[in-house]
């Protein structure tokens, strides 16, 4: 009986397209002479993208006779550059306090990000949350300015101070929408049942729905952890003691600006040469967060799509 049963197995082979007319291109197996031309298309691709990285890399590691060559790699290597901007205390402390800014803001962005958005996912029961929900869409569509963003933070007495930092990007309305989406797609029914067990919210949000939204949460939090890495403008308006300065802010300073660089280096070693600084900078600022996408990684399609289509 199986036998009499049409197979759907595409056929491989020359005479794929005749055998199947009707069948669109897109769906068709590609003949070798294609297969190679995509092969060579996607190493070409690959190596555009990732020549910038490791050029960087090799150079931050270079010499100073095998910056000075010129070449595109260099021939001998050398920590001098590390030791330079590790050995003084602005690279070391910028980055303790881009760490702990990323830490606590995400922390803290996925706690209000997550409790608002199980409040909007109930329309229904709570008072005034499509009010609510339309004023959160409505900052995707017009935002307030860079002026009275600095006039608000200025009269919160938040100047110069780390919360300049967190509060302002606390809850990104987009990252909103997506997990709304996430928790509007679980189950109603699971949730009815907790509640006629007599749960709480409380114990629904973080004991039914939460352990159910590990794959959006995930992503959502890489979200909040690279922008609060890699945001740099808020700190340049709100930040005016340089001690205070996160690691983005000096990689602008020191290597997009090019100047003081000597300024970071250690006094009795002779100083490295300027691109190598720059190239070395670049890189401890870069690897933290490229630590964190091979964790997420699994998570992006389930967490990202689901959350964006359902709901």
């Amino acid at each position: 009986m199986a036998a009499l049963l049409p197979t759907a197995t595409p056929t491989r082979g020359p005479d794929d397209r005749r055998r199947y007319p009707n069948r669109p291109v897109w769906m068709g197996v590609p003949s070798k002479p294609v297969q190679a031309a995509k092969a060579v298309t996607i190493a070409f691709i690959v190596l555009v993208m990732l020549y910038p990285f490791v050029y960087v890399i090799a150079m931050s590691f270079a010499s100073r006779e095998a910056a000075a060559s010129g070449g595109l790699f260099p021939t001998s290597f050398s920590l001098d550059a590390y030791r330079s901007i590790l050995g003084g205390d602005v690279v070391t402390r910028a980055m303790l306090v881009s760490i702990g800014i990323t830490a606590v803001g995400t922390t803290l962005s996925m706690i209000f990000t997550t409790t608002l958005a199980y409040g909007l996912m109930r329309t229904r029961d709570v008072p005034g949350a499509k009010f609510v929900l339309v004023l959160v869409l409505c900052t995707m569509l017009f935002g307030a300015g860079i002026i009275p963003n600095y006039l608000l933070v200025r009269s919160l007495g938040m100047l110069d101070s780390y919360w300049s930092l967190i509060i302002p990007g606390l809850i990104s309305a987009f990252n909103m929408v997506v997990v709304r989406n996430f928790f509007m797609g679980l189950p109603s029914e699971l949730l009815e049942s907790a509640r006629l067990d007599g749960a709480s919210d409380l114990r629904i949000f973080t004991q039914i729905v939460l352990p159910l939204s590990k794959a959006v949460l995930a992503v959502i939090a890489l979200f909040y952890a690279v922008g609060y890495w890699n945001a740099f403008f808020n700190a340049m308006i709100y930040l005016n003691d340089t001690t205070k300065w996160p690691i983005q802010v000096v990689l602008n300073q020191y290597v997009v600006q090019g100047s003081a660089l000597t300024s970071i280096q250690a006094p009795d070693q002779p100083p490295p040469p300027g691109q190598t600084l720059q190239m070395a900078v670049i890189v401890v600022a870069t690897i933290p967060i490229l630590l964190l996408y091979p964790f997420a990684q699994r998570y992006f399609t389930k967490g990202v799509l689901t959350g964006a289509i359902k709901g």
